[in-house]
């Protein structure tokens, strides 16, 4: 969600200088959601299924993400994430 200019209501949490999880508070203003799909020169019928959730008032909210393949490179000192996930991607492997 953004603060004001160049800021957003976010944050990183950092295990040993890496960053393990990352969240903040998402927009919720059905408005907002409108301008930024335009700004992107997105459809906004691609989105409708999402956007009628937000259309008749959505409460502040927010959310978060933890990389468990990175916490668990960092625990056994991995060199390489991809060594902490059973199925790693990168541009050059996509399927298992």
């Amino acid at each position: 969600m953004p603060y004001g200019e160049g800021e957003t209501r976010s944050f990183d949490l950092l295990f040993r200088g890496l960053e393990i999880t990352t969240g903040g508070q998402r927009i919720h203003n059905y408005t907002q959601l409108l301008e930024n799909i335009a700004k992107r020169g997105l459809s906004k019928e691609q989105f409708k299924d999402y956007l009628y959730i937000f259309k008749y008032g959505m409460p502040p909210h927010g959310g978060f993400a933890i990389g468990l393949e990175r916490i668990t490179s960092m625990l056994l000192g991995f060199d390489n994430v991809r060594y902490a996930s059973a199925f790693p991607r990168d541009k050059m492997r996509l399927t298992p």
